[in-house]
Protein backbone atom coordinates (compact mmCIF):
# COMPACT_ATOMS: atom_id res chain seq x y z
CA UNK A 1 0.00 0.00 0.00
CA UNK A 2 1.21 3.48 -0.80
CA UNK A 3 2.56 5.72 1.96
CA UNK A 4 0.38 8.84 2.21
CA UNK A 5 1.57 11.86 4.14
CA UNK A 6 -0.31 15.10 4.79
CA UNK A 7 0.86 17.99 6.93
CA UNK A 8 -0.71 18.48 10.34
CA UNK A 9 0.41 22.12 10.37
CA UNK A 10 -2.16 24.78 11.36
CA UNK A 11 -1.89 26.47 7.97
CA UNK A 12 -2.50 23.20 6.11
CA UNK A 13 -5.46 22.39 8.34
CA UNK A 14 -6.89 25.84 7.76
CA UNK A 15 -6.83 25.01 4.06
CA UNK A 16 -8.69 21.73 4.53
CA UNK A 17 -5.88 19.19 5.16
CA UNK A 18 -7.80 17.53 7.97
CA UNK A 19 -10.85 16.92 5.80
CA UNK A 20 -8.70 15.58 2.97
CA UNK A 21 -6.85 13.19 5.32
CA UNK A 22 -10.17 11.85 6.64
CA UNK A 23 -11.49 11.29 3.12
CA UNK A 24 -8.36 9.36 2.11
CA UNK A 25 -8.62 7.20 5.23
CA UNK A 26 -12.25 6.41 4.36
CA UNK A 27 -10.93 5.00 1.09
CA UNK A 28 -8.84 2.49 3.04
CA UNK A 29 -5.46 4.23 3.00
CA UNK A 30 -3.31 4.91 6.02
CA UNK A 31 -2.40 8.58 6.36
CA UNK A 32 0.53 9.87 8.41
CA UNK A 33 0.04 13.43 9.64
CA UNK A 34 3.51 14.89 9.49
CA UNK A 35 5.24 18.23 9.83
CA UNK A 36 5.00 20.78 7.02
CA UNK A 37 7.58 21.10 4.26
CA UNK A 38 7.03 24.87 4.43
CA UNK A 39 5.79 25.34 0.85
CA UNK A 40 2.68 27.12 1.98
CA UNK A 41 1.35 28.13 -1.41
CA UNK A 42 0.93 24.42 -2.19
CA UNK A 43 -1.00 23.47 0.94
CA UNK A 44 -2.85 21.24 1.43
CA UNK A 45 -0.05 19.14 -0.03
CA UNK A 46 -0.55 15.38 -0.41
CA UNK A 47 2.57 13.21 -0.56
CA UNK A 48 2.28 9.66 -1.92
CA UNK A 49 5.51 7.64 -2.02
CA UNK A 50 7.52 10.86 -2.18
CA UNK A 51 5.48 12.48 -4.99
CA UNK A 52 3.52 15.63 -4.17
CA UNK A 53 0.17 17.03 -5.28
CA UNK A 54 -0.96 20.48 -4.25
CA UNK A 55 -2.86 22.49 -3.51
CA UNK A 56 -5.24 19.56 -3.17
CA UNK A 57 -9.02 19.70 -2.76
CA UNK A 58 -11.47 17.00 -1.60
CA UNK A 59 -12.97 16.83 -5.10
CA UNK A 60 -9.67 15.69 -6.60
CA UNK A 61 -8.72 12.99 -4.10
CA UNK A 62 -9.57 10.05 -6.39
CA UNK A 63 -7.58 11.57 -9.27
CA UNK A 64 -4.59 12.02 -6.98
CA UNK A 65 -4.80 8.50 -5.57
CA UNK A 66 -4.93 7.16 -9.14
CA UNK A 67 -1.75 9.06 -10.01
CA UNK A 68 -3.56 11.52 -12.24
CA UNK A 69 -4.25 15.25 -11.55
CA UNK A 70 -1.06 16.05 -13.46
CA UNK A 71 -1.80 19.79 -13.36
CA UNK A 72 -1.18 19.90 -9.60
CA UNK A 73 1.54 17.24 -9.46
CA UNK A 74 4.89 18.78 -8.43
CA UNK A 75 6.93 15.59 -8.83
CA UNK A 76 9.29 14.37 -6.15
CA UNK A 77 8.89 16.81 -3.27
CA UNK A 78 12.53 16.75 -2.15
CA UNK A 79 13.61 17.75 -5.66
CA UNK A 80 11.36 20.81 -5.83
CA UNK A 81 13.52 23.92 -6.52
CA UNK A 82 12.13 25.70 -3.46
CA UNK A 83 13.51 22.91 -1.24
CA UNK A 84 16.53 21.78 -3.23
CA UNK A 85 18.26 25.16 -2.89
CA UNK A 86 17.85 25.36 0.88
CA UNK A 87 20.34 24.51 3.63
CA UNK A 88 18.05 22.99 6.23
CA UNK A 89 19.53 22.42 9.67
CA UNK A 90 16.90 23.65 12.13
CA UNK A 91 14.16 22.35 9.83
CA UNK A 92 16.01 19.21 8.69
CA UNK A 93 13.09 16.98 9.74
CA UNK A 94 10.36 19.15 8.19
CA UNK A 95 7.92 17.08 6.14
CA UNK A 96 9.49 13.81 7.29
CA UNK A 97 8.40 13.11 10.88
CA UNK A 98 5.24 12.86 12.93
CA UNK A 99 5.46 15.81 15.33
CA UNK A 100 4.95 14.05 18.67
CA UNK A 101 6.55 10.70 17.82
CA UNK A 102 9.57 10.10 20.09
CA UNK A 103 10.80 7.32 17.79
CA UNK A 104 10.51 9.43 14.61
CA UNK A 105 12.57 12.17 16.20
CA UNK A 106 15.24 9.73 17.39
CA UNK A 107 15.37 7.93 14.04
CA UNK A 108 16.09 11.22 12.26
CA UNK A 109 19.04 12.19 14.44
CA UNK A 110 17.20 13.55 17.45
CA UNK A 111 18.66 13.42 21.00
CA UNK A 112 22.23 12.98 19.72
CA UNK A 113 23.05 16.54 20.79
CA UNK A 114 21.70 16.09 24.32
CA UNK A 115 23.46 12.75 24.80
CA UNK A 116 26.76 14.26 23.68
CA UNK A 117 26.25 17.38 25.79
CA UNK A 118 25.69 15.29 28.92
CA UNK A 119 28.99 13.52 28.27
CA UNK A 120 30.73 16.93 28.34
CA UNK A 121 31.34 19.46 31.07
CA UNK A 122 29.07 22.49 31.22
CA UNK A 123 31.97 24.75 30.29
CA UNK A 124 32.75 22.63 27.23
CA UNK A 125 29.13 22.84 26.02
CA UNK A 126 29.10 26.63 26.39
CA UNK A 127 32.43 26.89 24.61
CA UNK A 128 31.13 24.84 21.67
CA UNK A 129 28.02 27.02 21.37
CA UNK A 130 30.26 30.11 21.48
CA UNK A 131 32.57 28.73 18.78
CA UNK A 132 29.60 28.03 16.51
CA UNK A 133 28.85 31.76 16.28
CA UNK A 134 25.17 31.19 17.09
CA UNK A 135 23.34 34.45 17.77
CA UNK A 136 19.82 35.03 19.00
CA UNK A 137 17.26 34.44 16.25
CA UNK A 138 14.59 36.50 17.97
CA UNK A 139 15.65 39.96 16.87
CA UNK A 140 18.64 41.44 18.70
CA UNK A 141 21.16 38.89 17.43
CA UNK A 142 23.02 38.69 20.76
CA UNK A 143 25.69 35.93 20.92
CA UNK A 144 24.12 32.89 22.58
CA UNK A 145 27.34 31.62 24.14
CA UNK A 146 27.93 34.90 25.96
CA UNK A 147 24.41 34.85 27.41
CA UNK A 148 24.80 31.25 28.57
CA UNK A 149 28.22 31.98 30.09
CA UNK A 150 26.80 34.92 32.04
CA UNK A 151 24.05 32.77 33.54
CA UNK A 152 26.44 29.90 34.30
CA UNK A 153 28.79 32.26 36.14
CA UNK A 154 26.03 34.11 38.02
CA UNK A 155 25.36 33.19 41.63
CA UNK A 156 21.92 31.84 42.48
CA UNK A 157 20.40 28.83 44.21
CA UNK A 158 18.09 28.36 41.21
CA UNK A 159 18.47 29.08 37.50
CA UNK A 160 15.96 28.91 34.69
CA UNK A 161 15.71 28.43 30.94
CA UNK A 162 12.92 30.49 29.37
CA UNK A 163 11.92 30.04 25.75
CA UNK A 164 10.35 33.11 24.19
CA UNK A 165 7.71 31.63 21.87
CA UNK A 166 5.56 34.77 21.79
CA UNK A 167 5.87 35.07 18.00
CA UNK A 168 3.92 38.27 17.36
CA UNK A 169 5.63 39.86 14.35
CA UNK A 170 3.67 40.17 11.13
CA UNK A 171 4.72 37.72 8.45
CA UNK A 172 6.43 35.33 10.89
CA UNK A 173 5.53 31.71 11.45
CA UNK A 174 8.80 29.78 11.88
CA UNK A 175 8.34 29.39 15.64
CA UNK A 176 4.82 28.08 15.14
CA UNK A 177 5.97 25.68 12.44
CA UNK A 178 8.74 24.27 14.61
CA UNK A 179 6.59 23.91 17.73
CA UNK A 180 3.83 22.23 15.73
CA UNK A 181 6.09 20.15 13.50
CA UNK A 182 9.25 19.35 15.47
CA UNK A 183 8.65 20.16 19.18
CA UNK A 184 11.32 17.74 20.39
CA UNK A 185 14.00 19.91 18.76
CA UNK A 186 13.02 22.81 21.02
CA UNK A 187 12.81 20.54 24.06
CA UNK A 188 16.25 19.08 23.35
CA UNK A 189 17.76 22.54 22.91
CA UNK A 190 16.32 23.66 26.25
CA UNK A 191 17.62 20.54 28.00
CA UNK A 192 21.10 21.19 26.59
CA UNK A 193 20.92 24.80 27.78
CA UNK A 194 19.84 23.60 31.23
CA UNK A 195 22.85 21.29 31.44
CA UNK A 196 25.18 24.05 30.26
CA UNK A 197 24.15 26.70 32.81
CA UNK A 198 23.02 24.54 35.72
CA UNK A 199 19.26 25.08 35.35
CA UNK A 200 16.82 22.36 36.36
CA UNK A 201 13.59 23.79 35.00
CA UNK A 202 12.43 25.57 31.88
CA UNK A 203 9.36 27.46 30.70
CA UNK A 204 8.03 27.85 27.16
CA UNK A 205 6.00 31.06 26.91
CA UNK A 206 3.64 30.57 23.96
CA UNK A 207 1.14 33.04 22.59
CA UNK A 208 -2.49 32.06 23.10
CA UNK A 209 -3.15 32.33 19.36
CA UNK A 210 -1.18 29.09 18.85
CA UNK A 211 -3.48 26.37 20.30
CA UNK A 212 -2.08 23.61 18.07
CA UNK A 213 1.49 24.43 19.12
CA UNK A 214 0.48 24.44 22.79
CA UNK A 215 -1.18 21.02 22.50
CA UNK A 216 1.73 19.45 20.64
CA UNK A 217 4.31 20.86 23.03
CA UNK A 218 2.46 19.43 26.01
CA UNK A 219 2.18 16.03 24.30
CA UNK A 220 5.85 16.03 23.33
CA UNK A 221 6.96 17.02 26.83
CA UNK A 222 4.88 14.21 28.31
CA UNK A 223 6.38 11.74 25.80
CA UNK A 224 9.97 12.57 26.72
CA UNK A 225 9.77 13.68 30.36
CA UNK A 226 11.67 10.66 31.63
CA UNK A 227 14.33 10.94 28.94
CA UNK A 228 15.21 14.60 29.58
CA UNK A 229 15.07 14.24 33.41
CA UNK A 230 16.26 15.69 35.73
CA UNK A 231 15.49 18.72 33.55
CA UNK A 232 11.78 19.56 33.33
CA UNK A 233 9.73 21.91 31.15
CA UNK A 234 6.42 23.68 31.59
CA UNK A 235 4.31 25.44 28.93
CA UNK A 236 2.82 28.80 29.86
CA UNK A 237 0.28 30.64 27.68
CA UNK A 238 0.43 34.39 27.05
CA UNK A 239 -2.53 36.72 26.96
CA UNK A 240 -2.05 38.48 23.64
CA UNK A 241 0.24 41.39 24.52
CA UNK A 242 2.78 42.13 21.79
CA UNK A 243 5.12 43.76 24.31
CA UNK A 244 5.53 40.39 26.06
CA UNK A 245 7.79 39.43 23.18
CA UNK A 246 10.32 41.67 24.98
CA UNK A 247 12.19 39.47 27.44
CA UNK A 248 11.63 41.42 30.66
CA UNK A 249 7.92 41.93 29.93
CA UNK A 250 7.70 38.19 29.29
CA UNK A 251 9.34 37.45 32.64
CA UNK A 252 6.89 39.73 34.42
CA UNK A 253 4.01 37.91 32.74
CA UNK A 254 5.45 34.53 33.76
CA UNK A 255 5.55 35.76 37.35
CA UNK A 256 1.86 36.69 37.17
CA UNK A 257 2.53 40.41 36.98
CA UNK A 258 1.50 43.05 34.46
CA UNK A 259 3.41 42.54 31.22
CA UNK A 260 5.52 45.68 31.21
CA UNK A 261 9.17 46.36 30.55
CA UNK A 262 11.74 46.26 33.33
CA UNK A 263 14.55 48.77 33.45
CA UNK A 264 17.97 47.24 32.78
CA UNK A 265 20.32 46.59 34.51
CA UNK A 266 20.00 44.12 36.10
CA UNK A 267 19.96 41.87 33.06
CA UNK A 268 17.78 38.74 33.11
CA UNK A 269 20.97 36.68 32.89
CA UNK A 270 21.87 37.97 36.36
CA UNK A 271 18.45 38.64 37.89
CA UNK A 272 15.65 37.21 35.78
CA UNK A 273 12.68 34.97 36.52
CA UNK A 274 11.71 35.21 40.23
CA UNK A 275 14.96 37.12 40.73
CA UNK A 276 17.21 34.22 39.65
CA UNK A 277 19.70 34.03 36.76
CA UNK A 278 17.76 33.18 33.59
CA UNK A 279 18.54 32.28 30.00
CA UNK A 280 15.91 33.82 27.72
CA UNK A 281 16.23 32.54 24.16
CA UNK A 282 13.96 32.42 21.13
CA UNK A 283 12.52 29.16 19.74
CA UNK A 284 14.81 29.14 16.69
CA UNK A 285 17.90 29.84 18.80
CA UNK A 286 17.28 26.90 21.11
CA UNK A 287 16.23 24.61 18.24
CA UNK A 288 19.56 25.28 16.49
CA UNK A 289 21.55 23.99 19.47
CA UNK A 290 20.95 20.22 18.99
CA UNK A 291 22.52 20.37 15.53
CA UNK A 292 25.55 22.23 16.85
CA UNK A 293 26.09 19.71 19.68
CA UNK A 294 25.13 16.77 17.50
CA UNK A 295 26.52 15.57 14.22
CA UNK A 296 26.86 19.08 12.77
CA UNK A 297 29.41 20.47 15.18
CA UNK A 298 30.43 24.03 15.97
CA UNK A 299 32.98 24.31 13.18
CA UNK A 300 30.55 23.22 10.49
CA UNK A 301 27.95 25.69 11.75
CA UNK A 302 30.51 28.50 11.91
CA UNK A 303 31.55 27.75 8.31
CA UNK A 304 28.08 28.77 7.09
CA UNK A 305 27.07 32.40 6.70
CA UNK A 306 29.26 35.50 6.52
CA UNK A 307 31.18 37.79 8.87
CA UNK A 308 29.54 37.68 12.33
CA UNK A 309 26.27 36.18 11.05
CA UNK A 310 26.88 32.46 11.25
CA UNK A 311 24.82 29.39 10.50
CA UNK A 312 21.42 29.36 8.85
CA UNK A 313 18.31 31.50 9.22
CA UNK A 314 14.76 30.24 8.66
CA UNK A 315 13.39 33.08 6.52
CA UNK A 316 9.64 33.49 6.24
CA UNK A 317 8.25 34.79 2.93
CA UNK A 318 4.83 36.36 3.32
CA UNK A 319 2.54 39.14 2.15
CA UNK A 320 1.87 39.71 -1.54
CA UNK A 321 4.24 37.00 -2.77
CA UNK A 322 3.67 34.14 -5.19
CA UNK A 323 5.58 31.42 -3.35
CA UNK A 324 5.07 32.12 0.34
CA UNK A 325 6.61 29.81 2.88
CA UNK A 326 9.65 28.98 4.97
CA UNK A 327 13.09 29.13 3.37
CA UNK A 328 16.09 28.16 5.50
CA UNK A 329 19.47 29.18 4.18
CA UNK A 330 22.84 30.51 5.31
CA UNK A 331 23.24 34.20 5.97
CA UNK A 332 24.49 36.19 2.99
CA UNK A 333 21.64 35.73 0.52
CA UNK A 334 20.33 38.89 -1.12
CA UNK A 335 16.84 40.29 -0.69
CA UNK A 336 16.43 40.38 -4.48
CA UNK A 337 17.08 36.65 -4.74
CA UNK A 338 14.64 35.92 -1.92
CA UNK A 339 11.83 37.98 -3.43
CA UNK A 340 12.16 37.17 -7.12
CA UNK A 341 14.15 33.96 -7.62
CA UNK A 342 12.71 32.10 -4.65
CA UNK A 343 9.46 33.91 -3.89
CA UNK A 344 8.49 34.39 -7.55
CA UNK A 345 7.60 38.07 -7.19
CA UNK A 346 4.16 39.30 -6.20
CA UNK A 347 1.10 37.08 -6.15
CA UNK A 348 -0.84 39.91 -7.81
CA UNK A 349 1.61 40.08 -10.71
CA UNK A 350 2.13 43.79 -10.10
CA UNK A 351 5.55 45.39 -9.44
CA UNK A 352 7.02 45.15 -5.96
CA UNK A 353 6.85 48.52 -4.23
CA UNK A 354 8.26 47.75 -0.80
CA UNK A 355 9.37 44.93 1.46
CA UNK A 356 9.22 45.04 5.23
CA UNK A 357 11.76 42.89 7.03
CA UNK A 358 11.71 42.29 10.78
CA UNK A 359 8.05 42.57 11.73
CA UNK A 360 5.67 45.54 12.07
CA UNK A 361 8.47 47.76 13.36
CA UNK A 362 10.98 46.83 10.68
CA UNK A 363 12.04 49.28 7.99
CA UNK A 364 10.34 49.37 4.59
CA UNK A 365 12.99 48.54 2.02
CA UNK A 366 12.84 50.15 -1.43
CA UNK A 367 13.53 48.09 -4.62
CA UNK A 368 16.73 50.11 -5.07
CA UNK A 369 18.00 48.41 -1.90
CA UNK A 370 17.15 44.84 -2.87
CA UNK A 371 20.81 43.88 -3.29
CA UNK A 372 21.17 44.18 0.49
CA UNK A 373 22.31 40.84 1.92
CA UNK A 374 20.87 38.99 4.91
CA UNK A 375 23.39 39.87 7.61
CA UNK A 376 22.85 41.50 11.01
CA UNK A 377 25.47 44.22 10.62
CA UNK A 378 24.52 45.00 7.00
CA UNK A 379 20.90 45.56 7.97
CA UNK A 380 21.88 47.67 10.97
CA UNK A 381 24.02 49.82 8.70
CA UNK A 382 21.01 50.35 6.43
CA UNK A 383 18.78 51.44 9.37
CA UNK A 384 16.85 48.18 9.02
CA UNK A 385 16.21 45.05 11.07
CA UNK A 386 16.48 41.33 10.40
CA UNK A 387 14.45 40.62 13.51
CA UNK A 388 12.84 37.21 13.42
CA UNK A 389 13.45 36.81 9.69
CA UNK A 390 9.97 37.68 8.44
CA UNK A 391 9.70 39.25 4.97
CA UNK A 392 6.41 40.90 3.95
CA UNK A 393 6.04 42.01 0.32
CA UNK A 394 3.85 44.89 -0.94
CA UNK A 395 2.97 45.69 -4.55
CA UNK A 396 2.64 49.14 -6.11
CA UNK A 397 -0.90 49.67 -4.82
CA UNK A 398 0.34 50.04 -1.22
CA UNK A 399 0.00 53.46 0.42
CA UNK A 400 3.24 53.86 2.32
CA UNK A 401 2.02 56.95 4.14
CA UNK A 402 -0.81 54.88 5.58
CA UNK A 403 1.65 52.12 6.46
CA UNK A 404 3.83 54.63 8.33
CA UNK A 405 0.77 55.80 10.24
CA UNK A 406 -0.05 52.18 11.10
CA UNK A 407 3.40 51.76 12.69
CA UNK A 408 2.70 54.62 15.09
CA UNK A 409 -0.84 53.36 15.68
CA UNK A 410 0.48 49.88 16.41
CA UNK A 411 3.04 51.24 18.86
CA UNK A 412 0.41 53.32 20.65
CA UNK A 413 -1.95 50.35 20.95
CA UNK A 414 0.68 47.85 22.11
CA UNK A 415 2.71 50.09 24.43
CA UNK A 416 2.90 48.83 28.01
CA UNK A 417 2.75 52.49 29.08
CA UNK A 418 5.82 52.44 31.31
CA UNK A 419 7.96 54.95 29.42
CA UNK A 420 6.86 58.36 28.15
CA UNK A 421 8.48 58.30 24.66
CA UNK A 422 6.57 55.17 23.65
CA UNK A 423 3.32 55.90 25.53
CA UNK A 424 2.91 59.52 24.42
CA UNK A 425 5.25 59.75 21.44
CA UNK A 426 3.39 57.22 19.32
CA UNK A 427 0.10 59.12 19.80
CA UNK A 428 1.77 62.39 18.82
CA UNK A 429 3.29 60.59 15.84
CA UNK A 430 -0.16 59.64 14.53
CA UNK A 431 -1.25 63.26 14.79
CA UNK A 432 1.82 64.59 12.98
CA UNK A 433 1.51 62.10 10.13
CA UNK A 434 -2.16 63.03 9.74
CA UNK A 435 -1.22 66.70 9.50
CA UNK A 436 1.48 65.96 6.92
CA UNK A 437 -0.99 63.94 4.87
CA UNK A 438 -3.74 66.56 5.13
CA UNK A 439 -5.03 67.95 1.84
CA UNK A 440 -4.52 71.56 0.81
CA UNK A 441 -8.25 72.19 0.96
CA UNK A 442 -9.47 73.88 4.13
CA UNK A 443 -12.40 71.58 4.65
CA UNK A 444 -12.81 68.68 7.06
CA UNK A 445 -11.58 65.28 6.04
CA UNK A 446 -11.58 61.74 7.26
CA UNK A 447 -8.49 59.57 6.82
CA UNK A 448 -7.90 56.18 8.39
CA UNK A 449 -10.79 56.70 10.77
CA UNK A 450 -9.51 60.04 12.15
CA UNK A 451 -11.61 63.13 11.39
CA UNK A 452 -10.07 66.59 11.50
CA UNK A 453 -12.40 69.57 11.84
CA UNK A 454 -12.04 72.38 9.25
CA UNK A 455 -10.99 75.01 11.78
CA UNK A 456 -8.46 72.64 13.38
CA UNK A 457 -7.14 71.68 9.94
CA UNK A 458 -6.67 75.34 8.90
CA UNK A 459 -5.12 76.27 12.20
CA UNK A 460 -2.56 73.52 11.92
CA UNK A 461 -1.76 74.33 8.32
CA UNK A 462 -1.23 77.94 9.31
CA UNK A 463 0.85 77.13 12.35
CA UNK A 464 3.38 74.90 10.60
CA UNK A 465 4.47 74.26 7.06
CA UNK A 466 4.80 70.73 5.74
CA UNK A 467 8.56 71.00 6.12
CA UNK A 468 8.15 71.97 9.76
CA UNK A 469 5.87 69.00 10.36
CA UNK A 470 8.35 66.61 8.72
CA UNK A 471 11.13 68.00 10.89
CA UNK A 472 8.94 67.58 13.96
CA UNK A 473 8.26 63.96 12.98
CA UNK A 474 11.97 63.32 12.55
CA UNK A 475 12.72 64.83 15.97
CA UNK A 476 9.97 62.73 17.55
CA UNK A 477 11.33 59.55 15.95
CA UNK A 478 14.78 60.31 17.30
CA UNK A 479 13.33 60.67 20.80
CA UNK A 480 11.45 57.36 20.43
CA UNK A 481 14.52 55.59 19.08
CA UNK A 482 16.91 56.63 21.84
CA UNK A 483 14.59 57.37 24.75
CA UNK A 484 12.34 54.29 24.90
CA UNK A 485 12.94 51.56 27.46
CA UNK A 486 12.56 48.72 24.96
CA UNK A 487 12.50 47.93 21.26
CA UNK A 488 8.75 48.55 20.86
CA UNK A 489 9.20 52.30 21.06
CA UNK A 490 12.80 52.19 19.93
CA UNK A 491 12.01 50.51 16.61
CA UNK A 492 8.75 52.31 15.76
CA UNK A 493 10.72 55.02 13.89
CA UNK A 494 12.17 52.49 11.43
CA UNK A 495 9.04 51.95 9.28
CA UNK A 496 8.01 55.60 9.65
CA UNK A 497 11.27 57.18 8.55
CA UNK A 498 11.97 54.63 5.80
CA UNK A 499 8.50 55.23 4.31
CA UNK A 500 8.95 59.00 4.50
CA UNK A 501 12.42 58.82 2.96
CA UNK A 502 11.62 56.52 0.03
CA UNK A 503 7.96 57.37 -0.76
CA UNK A 504 7.46 61.04 0.18
CA UNK A 505 4.65 61.43 -2.38
CA UNK A 506 2.55 58.93 -0.38
CA UNK A 507 2.44 61.51 2.42
CA UNK A 508 0.88 64.18 0.20
CA UNK A 509 2.51 67.22 -1.34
Amino acid sequence: MSMVRISDDALANAGGAGEIASEIERRGHQVDRVSSWGMHWLEPLIEIDGIGWGPATPERIDEILDGKASDICIGRIEDHPFLARQQRLTFARAGRTRPTSFDDYRNYGGWAGLLRARSMTSDAVIEEVSQSGLRGRGGAGFPTGIKWRTVADASGSDKYIVCNADEGDSGTFADRMLMEGDPFALIEGMAIAGHAVGAGHGFIYVRSEYPDAINKLNLAIANCAGFIAPFSIEVRVGAGAYVCGEETSLLNSLEGKRGEVRAKPPLPAVEGLFGYPTVVNNVLTLAAVPHILGEGGARAYDALGIARSKGTMPIQLAGNIKHGGLYETAFGISLRELIYDIGGGTASGRPVKAVQVGGPLGAYIHPDQFDIIFDYETYTGADALIGHGGIVVFDDTADMGAMARFAMEFCAAESCGKCTPCRIGAVRGIEIIDRIRATEAGEGRERDGLEIAPQMHNARKTARSREDEVQLLEDLCETLKFGSLCALGGFAPYPVMSALRHWPDDFGK
